[in-house]
């Protein structure tokens, strides 16, 4: 009746006994693995003398913790490769060797071997990432460096657009940071041996187009100052560069920056100018055109029919009216100048005059002009009187009269006697309006009362 228990017994221990060992050769092996270290058979007879249920489902418990922590080691172990993974490709860094320097399951030559997730395993990875963290960060500050240089040549030398984009490779890095950067090769060494070539062959050309660049500097300032009627003395000026190129007293790159300095406040004065130099433009415009309307006034032929006349005519309307603002124009210009200069603290020059002092010069000069018309016109005003006066005591001197737009001459076109065109009131325009002109220019062709008085007279005087 025992023999059977007693063989029950026997197999159960027997099977309790390979489950000892299953789970302890478990235990044994994922410690080794966490260790970094081969699976040691010492203590595993002792833990078997204990075959209790509540000890075996200690070892269980124990088991199932040894693995959890393998697989989060492994997850890390795989996450560590993958970022030296994305380093290496960035950097262009042989990233199976890099691996297989960590330990050999991790790497090419691992042929199926589990991968190492010991403790100095992790360490190391952990360690090779921060590295190559550390040299990306140095090699992408390396490169903006070099892609700041590489900008500031090309603007300084004014290189071509084609001959930039060889390295828009590296200048597109200058505004990324390093988490940004994954751009396969980007950061290599080969990238950044040639940007430093690159830049170091720039600065030898730099040296030899400085100077010229300096006086492109200088024209490019006479000419705003030039543009806005400013003064410049371009042979002081560019004396005063040349003898600072030449004793080395400053770099080129200095005076470079300062030239554009220059260059920026001297459009911005430019600016400042602006509309003061449009109401100036104004005012010549419409001083040109008085003028012109002065000459056209004096031409007595003006209402002729020659060709062309009637254009003149229009503009001389379009003459008179803008002439008639002239005052007002002078006037906003006179207050805008005083309010640039006030405000500026410096007098307003226009090609090296002060502008206010051309502005009192042409109002004087217009009055003058105003008082010599005026004086003219009552000079011709007496004269006229006087002559008709004359003409109405004493009559014509002329001892053969004839009808009125008729010579000697058969030949001769019929119209205003030419000793009498002086008396037309186109010669006095200043005294009259437009309407009169015109209806002075028709009354033009009738005979003079006078006249016809005189050839009266001689037809009576004839008859006695």
């Amino acid at each position: 009746m025992v023999r059977p228990v007693l063989e029950e017994l026997r197999s159960k221990k027997e099977l309790q006994i390979k489950e000892f060992s299953k789970v302890l050769f478990q235990i044994s092996q994922i410690s080794a693995e966490i260790a970094g270290c081969r699976p040691s058979n010492e203590g595993r007879e002792q833990e078997v003398n204990n075959l209790t249920v509540k000890k075996l489902d200690q070892l269980k418990s124990h088991l199932q913790e040894l693995q959890n922590e393998k697989i989060l080691r492994l997850q890390k172990v795989t996450s560590h490769i993958s970022t030296i993974h994305e380093l290496s490709v960035v950097m262009s860094i042989d990233f199976l060797k890099m691996l297989n320097g960590i330990h050999p399951s991790l790497g090419d030559s691992s042929e199926g071997m589990p991968k190492s997730i010991s403790n100095d395993t992790l360490a190391r990875l952990t360690e090779v990432i921060h590295s190559l963290k550390l040299d990306k960060k140095q090699r992408l500050q390396k490169l903006q460096e070099l892609a700041r240089s590489l900008v500031e040549l090309w603007d300084l030398m004014e290189i071509p657009i084609d001959e930039q984009k060889d390295f828009s490779h590296v200048t597109s890095l200058i505004p990324l940071s390093v988490d940004e950067v994954s751009k396969q090769g980007c950061l290599s060494v080969d990238v950044i041996e040639q940007a430093e070539h690159e830049v170091q062959r720039l600065e030898i050309l730099k040296g030899s187009k400085l100077k010229d660049l300096v006086f492109k500097r200088q024209n490019e300032l006479e000419e705003i100052y030039t543009g806005v009627h400013m003064d410049v003395d371009s042979d002081k000026a560019k004396q005063i560069l040349t003898g600072l190129i030449e004793s080395g007293s400053i770099s080129l790159s200095d005076l470079l920056q300062s030239m554009d300095d220059q260059i920026r406040k001297a459009k911005e004065e430019a600016l400042s100018r602006k509309d003061i130099l449009d109401k100036v433009e104004k005012w010549h415009l419409a001083a040109e055109e008085e003028n012109w309307l002065d000459e056209y006034e004096r031409d007595e032929n003006r209402y002729s029919a020659l060709r062309g006349a009637h254009k003149n005519l229009k503009r001389a309307e379009k003459a008179r009216i803008l002439v008639s603002k002239i005052p007002s124009i002078v006037e906003n210009l006179t207050a805008k100048v005083k309010a640039w200069e006030t405000e500026n603290g410096i007098p307003f020059l226009y090609d090296k005059v002060p502008l206010l002092q051309s502005l009192d010069d042409f109002n004087a000069q217009r009055q003058q002009k105003e008082e010599e018309k005026r004086k003219s016109r009552e000079q011709r005003r007496q004269q006229e009187q006087l002559a008709a006066e004359q003409e109405a005591l004493f009559g014509s001197k002329s001892t053969t009269k004839k009808p009125f737009g008729q010579t000697t001459n058969n030949n001769s076109i019929t119209g205003t006697p030419i000793g009498r065109r002086v008396l037309t009131p186109s010669s006095r325009y200043g005294s009259l309006s437009a309407k009169e002109r015109r209806e002075s220019g028709r009354v033009n062709k009738v005979a003079p009362v006078n006249y016809v008085a005189l050839q009266k007279d001689d037809s009576i005087s004839g008859n006695n």
